[in-house]
C-alpha cells in the first residue's frame, strides 16, 4: 500500500507598495519607512519602494503623460485620454512603471509628512496620475466594487500639530473628519480594504528618546498589519442609483434610531461616529 504525505500549504509572500515622500533620508519619516521595510522582510514581505523625491516623479497630470497624438487635442480632457492611452499601451513610462507595482501589491502603505491637512503635492501627483481611469477604477468599479477590493492600502505619516490640536474640541479640528477626503475619496474609492492610519503626532516636539517609542510602537504594528481588519465604509447596494445614488428608503429608516450617522461624511445630520476614519470596527 502506497503512503501519501499531504504537502503543507505555504502561503505566498506578500508584496506591499510603500509609496514614500519625503526629501531628507535623515528624516523620522524615512525611519518610519525604513522601519516598514525591515520589519516586513522579515515576515517575508517581497517590499518594493517608490520614493517620488528621489525618482523626481512628475507631479503634474498634463499632454505629456501619453505618448502619440491626443484623441482630441482641442479640448484636452486627461482622464479619458489617458483612459485610451492605457487601453492602447500609450501611456508615459513612469506611469506604466507605477502601475506594475501596484498590479503586485497586495498592501500600498503612503507615508508622508502632512502637508496643509492633506499629502505632499508630490503625492497628491502620483495618486492623480498612477490611479489611471479604467485601470484603478471606472463607473461601474468604485468603492466595494473597486478594482482594488481584494487589496488593501493604508495612510502613514507624521503631522506638524499635536494630537489636541486634531480633536473635535481642538483648533484643527477632528482628524477623522480631516481623513476623509483621502480615506474614502481616493483609497475606498478606488476599492482598497483602507486599514486605519498610523498617526505620528508632532515628532519635531519630541525627545529623542519618545521617537524612538513611536518606531518602536510602529515596528510592533507591522507584526500583524497584514492581517488586521479594514475600516468601515458603507457598500454600493445600498445606494439607490435611480435616485441618484441616495441611501435607500429603508437604510435611512434604519439608521434614523441610531445616534449616530454611518459615517464622516454620510452623517445624515448626526453627530459624527467616534474614531470613524482611525479606528476599526466602530
Amino acid at each position: 500500500m502506497v503512503a501519501y504525505q499531504q504537502q503543507m500549504q505555504v502561503p505566498a509572500a506578500q508584496t506591499v507598495l510603500i509609496v514614500y515622500a519625503h526629501q531628507s533620508a535623515g528624516s523620522f519619516n524615512a525611519a518610519v519607512k525604513d522601519a516598514a521595510v525591515d520589519a516586513l522582510k522579515k515576515q517575508g514581505c517581497n517590499v518594493l519602494v517608490s520614493d517620488l523625491y528621489e525618482m523626481k516623479f512628475k507631479a503634474t497630470a498634463t499632454k505629456e503623460d501619453i505618448n502619440g497624438a491626443a484623441k482630441n487635442p482641442e479640448h484636452f480632457c486627461y482622464g479619458n485620454e489617458t483612459m485610451l492611452a492605457w487601453q492602447e499601451g500609450r501611456l508615459a513610462s513612469d506611469i506604466v512603471d507605477e502601475h506594475k507595482k501596484l498590479k503586485e501589491a497586495d498592501l500600498v502603505i503612503f507615508q508622508f509628512p502632512m502637508y496643509w491637512f492633506s499629502v505632499p503635492a508630490i503625492m497628491k501627483g502620483w495618486m492623480d496620475r498612477v490611479l489611471t481611469l479604467g485601470f484603478a477604477y471606472t463607473l461601474e468599479k468604485r468603492y466595494s466594487e473597486g478594482v482594488f477590493r481584494d487589496k488593501k492600502a493604508m495612510l502613514s505619516f507624521t503631522t506638524g500639530s499635536h494630537e489636541t490640536m486634531f480633536s473635535s474640541n481642538g483648533i484643527n479640528g477632528d482628524m477623522n473628519v480631516t481623513l476623509w477626503p483621502i480615506q474614502n475619496g481616493v483609497l475606498n474609492y478606488c476599492g482598497f480594504q483602507v486599514l486605519a492610519p498610523q498617526i505620528f503626532w508632532a515628532p519635531t516636539h519630541l525627545s529623542p528618546e519618545a521617537r524612538e517609542g513611536l518606531l518602536e510602537g510602529w515596528r510592533a504594528r507591522l507584526q500583524g498589519l497584514l492581517n488586521e481588519a479594514p475600516l468601515t465604509f458603507p457598500p454600493v447596494d445600498i445606494f439607490d442609483e435611480g435616485k441618484g445614488f441616495q441611501l435607500k428608503t429603508e437604510i435611512r429608516e434604519k439608521q434614523a434610531e441610531s445616534l449616530f450617522g454611518l459615517t464622516v461624511g454620510h452623517h445624515l445630520e448626526k453627530p459624527l461616529p467616534p474614531h470613524n476614519q482611525m479606528k476599526a470596527g466602530v
